[in-house]
């Protein structure tokens, strides 16, 4: 079993969205129509949690366009689930905060690091005047927000100022996030995702904010030392089950779990490779797919896991690695062959 004390579960319920930003690894846009049944999700977040899962993210597309959130919101709590949204925040509207209140944990908005450069990524002049106009209505209204800050080789040195935004704005977390090559950003963005140096430049810089701001907001990194991988294997991924395992429950093995916008279910990060999936949610339940992918390609990821834990401990000159995007690259190079079959 994994030492994450918080698996999660991450819902994209439409790929519909206001903006159709240069990086969206969903190729998300206002004219995309794909949305999930509230039904078939309400059942999902019940079966996550008896499955483990302590927390539920809504991302998208934009998740505020998807009219029953609220309602899974509410289901959730229900389950004695923690919630969160990620959000560009630009349509979350005095109405919108207040139907949150009580049901929401922490909203989390998008934002890629000075006004003129996050207007160029997201494709839209206004974007961060308006994002940044819906910040009073969010503090008042109580619900801890934060940032997230995808850094990419042409944005790495905006991270001071995007630190001391995030401060006079209130927020409780800042999350960087390197750019990956997925999505709309394989087409839009080549050659700007974050090089080694970079990623260990910001992971040093990082380290450096958290002591500065100690409890004043607290930072997040999507990216691990070597170091601590190679001490703390079991805090990314489980090395081994038993298929006699009784009492087996799929967030000790998978964490995060998506649910994409079509139904499909998969570990790790939307569009991760097919060979892993669990199953579409259009076709069985969670835990139907959940037990049937435990018996049958559970044996395949964790082989899948130790693998690329073999891989990324090598020693390097820039011992940073960004775990999620290891996976996502490895299992595409094994998944070739499936799919050639």
């Amino acid at each position: 079993m994994t030492l994450n004390t918080n698996p999660i579960l991450q819902i994209h319920p439409t790929r519909r969205c206001n903006l159709r930003c240069l990086h969206c690894y969903s190729a998300s846009s206002p004219n995309e129509k794909d949305q999930l049944d509230v039904a078939l999700l309400r059942q999902a977040i019940t079966d996550a949690s008896m499955e483990g899962y302590k927390t539920v993210s809504f991302s998208g597309g934009e998740p505020i366009l998807y009219q029953p959130l609220l309602e899974l919101l509410n289901h959730a709590h229900q389950c004695k689930m923690n919630t969160a949204i990620a959000s560009n925040g630009m349509l979350i509207n005095e109405q919108t905060i207040e139907k949150f209140k009580g049901v929401l944990d922490i909203l989390a908005i998008s934002l890629d690091g000075m006004p003129d450069f996050h207007n160029q990524m997201r494709g839209n002049k206004q974007a961060f005047e308006m994002m940044n106009g819906r910040l009073e209505g969010i503090r008042q209204s109580g619900i801890p927000f934060g940032f997230i800050f995808t850094i990419s080789h042409e944005n790495f040195r905006h991270l001071d100022w995007v630190a001391n935004f995030a401060l006079e704005q209130g927020a409780s977390l800042l999350q960087i996030h390197p750019l990956e090559a997925v999505g709309r950003a394989k087409q839009n963005l080549a050659g700007m995702t974050p090089s080694a140096s970079i990623s260990a430049y910001v992971y040093l810089e990082v380290m450096k904010l958290r002591k500065k701001l100690g409890d004043q907001l607290y930072v997040q990194i999507d990216l691990v030392h070597q170091e601590a991988l190679r001490l703390n294997p079991s805090s990314f991924f489980v090395d081994s089950i038993s298929k006699d395992q009784d009492d087996f429950s799929l967030a000790e093995i998978v964490s995060p779990l998506i649910i994409e916008a079509d139904g499909m279910l998969i570990p790790v990060q939307h569009g991760f490779a097919r060979k892993y999936a669990l199953g579409n949610l259009k076709e069985a339940s969670l835990t139907e797919l959940a037990h049937q992918w435990y018996r049958e390609k559970s044996s395949d990821f964790i082989k899948l896991c130790q693998q690329v834990y073999e891989k990324e401990t090598i020693p390097t000159e820039f011992p940073v690695i960004n775990w999620h995007e290891a996976m996502v690259r490895h299992a595409e190079k094994f998944d070739i062959p499936v799919l050639a079959s």
